[in-house]
């Protein structure tokens, strides 16, 4: 995840409203983080939480040894929000297209939603997405990148809405935010996102076999296969979507056929989860997920699924080697955007055949 817009010291743009909860959320955030080693030395830091510190400075020290992410001040000191989330996304679609709506800012530029550092005020922004017409939806995000900029005041913090999820979790989303360091390309959210999970997925797998117990591994490949048929449903329900919104016909007609279709296959989605959900023994991860699931929400998956098998496939191209990946990407990340998505689809489409 990227929060677009804490780097901002004010541009004229009309919204200062927003920029300036942006700033001063991302500002709170920095002055509450301390040190790793603060936190290891005060007497008052419960146990669990020191495990879990040292675990993650290890975790970073495999991302830059191992898979040759930046190494400087980002996740070299924690904060404590005592709140669930860190910020609240906010994404929005029209009522036949799972194009999300965009929102431009500087350094970032143009990307498929907008957060919040209150909740309340998500929920307001998507609120307003909904009188426009559109649908929205709001997310709590457990972490997020600011590029690298920040690192000349502390860098990105590890937090606790994310320190205690599953050992291999916290691996992934570390690696995640650190390839955001690696490469970012303005106005192409899917892009920057398939890179980061396709560095995620790859790092993460390198790392629970490297450095995770054998109960860790089985733990975590048993939470790891729910999420992969979850979102294989997704996947199947989202393609679903696109044939159905790609109908065509006289307006009224369309629109009439494609509001059946689309309630029909909603409702199959949802038929579909609750067997599932029924196969995993009640396990409810992904309730919210469902309750709330529509345009915007599909949309919103799609950035971080579409391109990843092309760039793990550029990674077997590669060689399996981190800095040559890495090269490969930037060079691809020179091209024109329509070129850069369908080389990749190519590339994962041969190496499926």
């Amino acid at each position: 995840m990227l929060v677009s817009c804490l780097l901002l010291v004010l541009t004229g743009c009309a919204d200062t409203r927003y920029y300036w909860q942006s700033v001063t959320g991302h500002w709170q955030l920095m002055q509450a983080a301390r040190p790793i080693d603060h936190w290891l030395a005060d007497p008052t830091t419960p146990l669990a939480l020191q495990q879990r510190l040292k675990l993650a400075r290890d975790m970073r020290r495999f991302a830059v040894t191992e898979l040759h992410l930046p190494d400087n001040a980002s996740y070299q000191r924690y904060a404590d929000l005592q709140r669930r989330h860190v910020v609240w996304n906010v994404v929005a679609a029209p009522e036949f297209s799972l194009t999300l709506k965009t929102w431009c800012f500087p350094v970032a530029g143009c990307v498929g939603y907008r957060g919040y550092f209150s909740e309340a005020d998500a929920q307001a922004e998507a609120q307003t997405q909904r009188a426009a017409g559109l649908e929205a939806s709001v997310y709590g995000v457990p972490a997020y990148s600011t590029l690298g900029w920040m690192n000349w005041v502390g860098g990105d913090p590890l937090l606790n809405t994310f320190i205690h999820y599953p050992a291999g979790e916290v691996a992934r989303l570390l690696f995640h935010e650190l390839s955001h360091q690696v490469l970012y390309v303005p106005d192409d959210m899917v892009f920057n996102e398939s890179f980061a999970t396709a560095v995620e997925r790859l790092g993460g797998a390198l790392w629970l076999a490297q450095q995770a117990s054998p109960e860790g591994r089985q733990a975590y490949a048993d939470f790891d296969a729910r999420r992969q048929k979850f979102r294989a449903l997704t996947r199947n329900t989202r393609d679903r979507l696109k044939e159905i919104y790609s109908t065509d016909g006289p307006q009224a007609t369309a629109q009439k056929n494609q509001a059946a279709l689309k309630q029909q296959t909603m409702r199959d989605f949802r038929a579909a989860y609750a067997e599932l959900k029924a196969s995993w023994g009640g396990y409810s991860g992904f309730d919210a997920w469902v309750a709330q699931a529509n345009n915007a929400t599909f949309g919103a998956q799609a950035a971080y699924d579409e391109l990843v098998p092309g760039f793990e496939a550029l990674f077997v191209r590669e060689g399996r080697q981190w800095p040559t990946f890495y090269d490969a990407v930037k060079d691809l990340a020179k091209r024109p955007q329509k070129e850069r998505a369908q080389q990749l689809k190519q590339l994962a489409a041969e190496q499926k055949g």
